[in-house]
């Protein structure tokens, strides 16, 4: 399997060489040049463990790591650091399956796959004699960073910096990053919104001057964003994982369609559905559900991504994206694989902010379909979830969730869904609370959190404990034009 670039399709790598450079030189995200099909039939899938699932799915995306090094970072990646024996979860609540993929060491989604990321990124490292520092450089909305950080955390021959919007994320998202003590990681928080850190990132990653310099240091970028490849793979076994324990159960039989409703704000996470999809997984819609920065809602209405609007702080700041940068690898499919259409896109939407592919998106309606929910609609089914069934979700669930009510209720389509979970109610405690019950309004977020796990019945995640206990390591905060001189100082590159 070889690798190619969205904006230069005369490029051809393996994995581990697009693992190890994140981005492609001319600024292009990389993708397979052709979809593997899944090796084994659903139920043979049926009755295997998360890891067996993911060593299937990702072996022919990752084709030049052998069976050892595939496994071993698939075994040293889904271990004792989930708190839970079953990595993915599968919940079932109203006749709706949510996929509880928050049971990582930062209990939001991201941990499915930036636990691997780190030993793909080493592995492939040996494999290519590379042998320059790696800085891990990361933009986030709230739950890469923290995932990033852990997962690179004292890992031998890398540094992790992460950038994320400051006043942008909710309280426990920053303490768990402000709360990182090892010596390789450092974070800023940023005077400005998620696009301008993500924008920013890339134009870092895009300038030949600081590259070279970097190279004269011993360094090299790699990032541990979506936009990596490595990011991205690892995420398409979840969905291949729930839809085999649906078969597993007896909720569905094999062959049997189900949909999913992903709350979407990069577009990784739904891009990793669509690409399960293409290696044979019977899915029948992917369900693009958007917080009130629709932007991609109003991009599957129309045709027409348009970034040139407000930007709205919400109580599911994950999804507060208006630039979903995975969307790029899509519409290089919609484009045939045309690098140069592709490329003409991508400038008319740095310089315009918007472009327009109405005609060729026709293609994927049969897949993708749009939808929107905003505070009023989530909080809403926060509060009616938990009143009729005792489950408790997360705000970035509860958009998925309500979406789909729409959905429903609008197409009259009730195939079986699985909604997929993104992280767990405790990230974002003050505003599940005030959703279940106005009294809890304004009251102390860290205090609120002894009060959630009493009404949900669940005890609290290591990963509340561990902020609760680890002292803030620095607080550190710039403006978006003082990134790069923020990065050459905790490289000590002006020595």
């Amino acid at each position: 399997m070889f690798y190619t670039s969205t904006r230069n399709n005369s490029i051809k790598i393996t994995a581990s060489q697009a693992i190890l450079k994140g981005l492609s030189d001319e600024g292009g995200l990389f993708v397979p040049e052709e979809f593997p099909k899944l090796s084994v039939d659903l139920e043979t899938l049926a009755d295997m463990s998360y890891k067996e699932v993911a060593y299937i799915v990702m072996k022919d995306f990752l084709s030049d790591f052998t069976e050892e090094e595939l496994k071993y970072c698939i075994d040293n990646a889904y271990d004792s650091k989930f708190d839970t024996e079953e990595i993915a979860p599968l919940v079932e609540a109203e006749g709706t399956y949510y996929l509880e993929l928050f049971h990582g060491k930062t209990i939001a989604f991201k941990d499915m796959a930036l636990s691997i990321l780190p030993y793909l990124l080493t592995t492939a490292a040996k494999k290519n004699d590379f042998h320059k520092e790696i800085v891990i450089l990361t933009a986030t909305s709230g739950d890469t960073g923290k995932a990033a950080l852990a997962g690179f955390a004292d890992v031998k021959g890398t540094r992790i910096m992460v950038f994320y919007p400051k006043g942008g994320v909710s309280k426990i998202q920053e303490l768990q990053m402000l709360t990182q003590q090892e010596k390789n990681t450092c974070v800023y928080g940023v005077k400005g919104n998620f696009d301008d850190c993500q924008t920013a990132v890339k134009e870092l990653f895009n300038d030949e001057a600081l590259k070279k310099e970097m190279d004269e240091k011993g360094f090299a970028f790699s990032s541990a964003n979506s936009i990596n490849i490595g990011r991205l793979v690892p995420q398409v076994a979840y969905y291949v994982y729930a839809y085999a324990k649906l078969v597993k159960e007896d909720r569905i039989l094999p062959g049997e369609k189900i949909n999913f409703c992903v709350p979407t704000g990069n577009f990784g996470n739904i891009l990793a559905g669509f690409y399960a999809k293409n290696m044979g997984l019977p899915i029948n819609k992917l369900i693009c559900a958007s917080n009130e920065n629709k932007v991609l809602f109003d991009f599957f209405k129309t045709g027409e991504y348009d970034k040139n609007r407000d930007f709205v702080l919400t109580k599911s700041p994950s999804m507060d994206i208006l630039i979903s940068s995975n969307l790029e690898r899509l519409i290089y499919l919609l484009m045939d694989r045309d690098s140069s259409k592709l490329a003409s896109l991508m400038k008319s939407l740095k310089e315009n902010g918007s472009y327009n592919v109405k005609k060729e998106l026709e293609a994927f309606n049969d897949t993708f379909v749009g939808e929107y929910s905003d505070w009023s609609d989530s909080s809403k089914k926060i509060h009616d979830l938990y009143e009729d069934t005792g489950y408790v979700i997360d705000t970035h669930t509860a958009v998925a969730a309500a979406a789909l009510d729409k959905y429903v209720h609008d197409t009259k389509d009730h195939t079986k869904t699985v909604v997929v979970s993104t992280a767990s109610p405790f990230k974002f405690g003050p505003a599940v609370m005030s959703a279940i019950d106005k009294k809890y309004e304004g009251k102390d977020a860290l205090k609120l959190l002894d009060e959630l796990s009493k009404i949900a019945n669940v005890e609290k995640p290591n990963a509340i404990k561990e902020i609760l206990s680890l002292p803030i390591k620095a607080e550190n905060v710039c403006e978006i034009k003082e990134m790069k001189a923020c990065l050459k100082k905790e490289l000590n590159m002006n020595n």
